[in-house]
């Protein structure tokens, strides 16, 4: 922390009115709504895919994380709750485990055939669920919030 002009200050702190509690928010009704969405459509009800499903089976397509401990530290979820989704994500046939050749003690994730199958509708899902959170917004302010959330992420 440096001695660059504070935003907040005791006396006018509204915690309920703060970035960070706005941001959690905006988070949680995202994936609410991004829950029904998924339930509601047509195609993709039958997978019964959590959002927090949708988001290990997005994160896993990226190819850059490939294991529970780094979804974990990724997305800031609990171990627990992390196996057990991928427990679940396994069972429907969407992802699936397998040991590193290199290191058998690590156990390395990957989408199946079926979860890329279902990749793209997964994905034409959120897209949805976004634009909708973002209706009433032109694209330059879109990438302007954009902006301005990788700059507090740059401040960690």
């Amino acid at each position: 922390m440096t001695h660059e002009a504070q935003i907040y200050d005791l006396e006018t702190y509204q915690p309920a009115n703060c970035v960070g509690q706005l941001m959690y928010r905006v988070r949680a009704a995202q994936m609410n709504a991004l829950d029904q969405a998924l339930a509601q459509d047509a195609d993709l009800a039958a997978l019964e895919i959590s959002a927090a499903q949708y988001v290990i089976i997005s994160v896993l397509a990226r190819r850059g994380v490939d294991s529970a401990v780094q979804l974990c530290k990724d997305l800031s979820y609990d171990p627990g709750a992390m196996t057990r989704m991928i427990d679940r994500l396994e069972a429907k046939g969407l992802i699936q485990r397998h040991r590193c050749p290199e290191d058998r003690r690590l156990v390395n994730l990957e989408l199946t055939a079926a979860g890329l199958a279902a990749l793209p509708k997964l994905r034409a899902c959120s897209v949805r669920v976004l634009n909708h959170f973002l209706r009433g917004f032109s694209q330059a302010e879109a990438r302007q919030l954009e902006s301005f959330m990788v700059r507090m992420l740059e401040n960690t």
